[in-house]
């Protein structure tokens, strides 16, 4: 595999950067770089430089992007090329910080704490000499059986937007960053051959927003989805790549394929404006030259995005800082840090009822002296799914390390078995009994099935193996299912939205035996907890908390850190309640309606609301006031008091809805902010509150319209549909 180290020496393409730097536009010199191209070189821009195959047994042999995976690589003229660090979990080149999954990074509400994450991300990516963050991903969580739920924010599109937002902002000080997977990725064992039909106000006002919001914030690559919209492969969409992309939003980034199935035509792509086929020599170096002969696609489209691709490195290398990163910066303290400290603002705190009149938690270490930890969950290291997001962190504190690092002086007692006796008999000799319980990459995760490099549809995307080159035995084209460089057979969708059976038993075994029981959920998404959670009496979600996860865990229970993350999603009650869901399904329709405004629609109550979370302490909003305004939104003057005996930090949460027109009622999230608040203290914060959630598609305009201040009601609360939340109807 080919890896040059393209910065030992000046370059035309370090003469490029320092114009850029100097006021020259990125194009213009981008426009003299290609100038100096051979032929070759002009087509080796629009895919890996890897041979296919050669690719492919690397990943068998190595491991699945151990190192960066360049694209476009001209040593002669210093041109690094696209070099791809997946995500988002974090630098998945190296020996990276896992941090928690984006999931659990939603929970904290905290836009400063994921800009960090991202800094992080992108110096760990500079450490392994990659220069490529593929991994902001925002697709909308439209039902909790999606097995990527983990990869993503949460299903409210401004949610998502201001998150991926947040991380490009912080990554992009370093890197380029790629947003994904553009658009309706949001079920994972059909997604290379789903079909999602979707009417055009619903792509415009639900499954496009937070993607033009990242787009707004400048982020240099647009990855689009496997699957097929309306009857066209998202990887070759002229409507989603040109006409909305660049026509419509007036983005000027690259655009790349998913990876090796991606594509379909590699001049249709190109025509439909796809610049770049990921992650190897694949379709375009096979059939491209022949295309552009045939006359199916143009030598102007290969420069249009050549001149992308090298436009992108110019201007990301001028604006990047310029320091050098060594290896030794990967998972060092400072990162470490601060991945304990985003998993501990993550973990909500869904119920914490009273025994002999106190709230179970939190613990207090000095006065516990036995513990019971229950679960299969307990002792493994589980950071999430094992597939393109997987980060290889030199380390991971389970659940007992961090108790037993936070309760020196308990004896604790492990059971790990599925026996609900043997865990109901150590719970009852306890003081109190913690039960992990909850999924792994068995349950959820991505998918690559064992079947997926044989099916007929996909075996004509690969050139044939070469003649004495790496072989790869099986069917087809050389195709091994074995060989599938992600997690064949393992995760998926998920197949039940509750915890096994077993599971269940022993959690209603152990709250039987002992009323101190605490369960905490590993999960990436929504629970159904109608079967056990009327009998205990405090539930923590932790999460994929991350390779800090076990202390951060042990720093909620004990109230080193007091408890203020939020659902990013509702949890119903049943899953009747849900939009339907097929994970084998051929087509597919997505509507406008999922998660709490279903819930809304369908006059239920959920488990927990949308942005549910509670503390060791109480808050009260007082008051919100608008202090400023224009025509897409304002500024919100709220104070919150805090009513207990504890500092703690309380996420203002604004939700609106349009009182006439179409779709009016229909609530939206439209603002958060957190908020540190001392105990018996009252403070003040400022919530911007955007009116584009609200925002209706108008065809024959070819925009979104934004309804005038006077026609939104927004409610000002701690959660959705909050009955203590202040109104304010917006004047004129």
């Amino acid at each position: 595999m080919n890896h040059v180290d393209v910065r030992t020496s000046r370059t035309a393409f370090d003469s490029a950067v320092e114009a850029v730097r100097a006021g020259r536009h990125p194009e213009s010199e981008a426009l003299t770089l290609y100038g100096q191209l051979t032929e070759d070189e002009r087509l080796g821009l629009l895919d890996g430089d890897d041979p296919f195959w050669e690719g492919i047994a690397s990943v068998i042999a190595d491991g699945y992007n151990v190192r960066p995976i360049v694209h476009g690589c001209v040593p002669r003229l210093g041109i690094p090329g696209i070099r791809f660090v997946d995500g988002p979990r974090g630098c998945v080149s190296g020996n990276g910080t896992a941090f928690p999954v984006p999931m659990a990074r939603g929970a904290t509400w905290d836009l400063d704490l994921e800009e960090q994450v991202g800094e992080v991300i992108g110096r760990e990516i500079r450490a392994q000499d990659g220069n490529f963050f593929g991994g902001v991903c925002i697709n909308l969580l439209r039902h909790p059986a999606w097995g990527r739920a983990q990869e993503t924010y949460g299903d409210e599109p401004y949610h998502l937007g201001e998150f991926g937002a947040a991380l490009t902002r912080g990554a992009q000080k370093y890197v380029m960053a790629c947003v994904k997977h553009f658009a309706l990725n949001s079920m994972e064992n059909a997604r290379f051959t789903v079909d999602v039909t979707v009417e055009e106000s619903v792509l415009h006002d639900v499954y496009l927003p937070h993607f033009k919001r990242v787009v707004d914030e400048g982020v240099a690559g647009v990855m689009a989805a496997y699957n097929s919209i309306n009857g066209e492969w998202a990887g070759q969409h002229h409507y989603l790549l040109t006409d909305v992309l660049r026509r419509q939003w007036g983005w000027t980034g690259i655009t790349v394929t998913d990876f090796i199935w991606g594509m379909r035509d590699g001049a249709k792509a190109l025509n439909a404006g796809m610049d770049l086929e990921e992650p190897f020599a694949q379709q375009r170096a096979t059939h491209l030259r022949d295309q552009l002969a045939a006359g199916q696609t143009s030598w102007d489209m290969v420069e249009r995005s050549g001149v992308r691709l090298l436009t992108a490195q110019l201007r990301s290398y001028a604006e990047r800082q310029a320091s050098e990163f060594g290896t030794e910066l990967m998972a060092d303290t400072e990162a470490r840090a601060l991945a304990r400290t985003v998993a501990a603002r993550a973990m909500v705190l869904l119920k914490n009822e009273g025994v002999d009149g106190a709230p179970v938690l939190p613990l207090a270490p000095a006065q516990i002296t036995s513990i019971a930890l229950i679960g299969r969950l307990a002792t493994t290291p589980n950071m999430g799914d094992h597939g393109s997001s997987d980060v290889r962190a030199p380390s991971c504190v389970t659940p007992l390390d961090g108790i037993t690092a936070a309760f020196p002086h308990a004896e604790i007692t492990v059971v790990t078995e599925d026996d609900p006796v043997r865990a109901a008999e150590a719970a009852a000799s306890a003081q109190v009994a913690i039960v992990v319980a909850g999924y792994d990459d068995r349950d959820e995760g991505e998918f690559v099935g064992s079947d997926t490099m044989q099916r007929p549809e996909l075996l004509g995307l690969y050139p044939p193996a070469p003649q004495g080159g790496p072989q790869i035995p099986g069917p087809g084209a050389g195709a091994d299912a074995s060989a599938v460089p992600m997690t064949a057979g393992a995760g998926g969708d998920r197949a039940s939205l509750t915890l096994r059976p077993v599971d269940e038993e022993i959690i209603r075994a152990v709250a039987a035996a002992n009323p101190r029981t605490v369960v905490s959920l590993v999960a990436a998404g929504p629970i159904l907890t109608e079967a056990w959670r009327h009998e205990v009496r405090a539930i923590v979600l932790m999460w994929y908390a991350g390779m800090e996860g076990g202390h951060a865990l042990a720093d909620v229970l004990t109230g080193a850190q007091n408890p203020s993350g939020r659902l990013p999603f509702s949890v119903p009650t049943s899953g009747d309640h849900l939009p339907p869901y097929d994970r084998d399904a051929a087509t597919i329709t997505y509507g406008r309606l999922h998660g709490q405004r279903l819930l809304d629609h369908l006059g239920v109550a959920p488990a927990f609301p949308h942005g549910f979370g509670l503390s060791y302490t109480d808050y009260r909003i007082d008051r919100a006031v608008p202090a400023r305004s224009d025509e897409e939104g304002l500024c919100l003057t709220v104070q919150v008091t805090n009513t207990g005996a504890r500092d703690g930090r309380h996420v203002v949460q604004v939700y609106g809805r349009r009182t006439r027109g179409e779709h009016q009622n229909e609530y939206a999230l439209l603002g958060f902010t957190g908020v540190d608040v001392p105990a018996g203290g009252s403070a003040t914060a400022d919530v911007q509150v955007s009116f584009l959630p609200l925002a209706r598609w108008d065809a024959a305009s070819g925009e979104r319209v934004v309804p005038q201040a006077a026609e939104i009601s927004l409610e000002v609360g701690s959660y959705a549909r909050d009955r203590q939340a202040v109104i304010v109807q917006l004047m004129p």
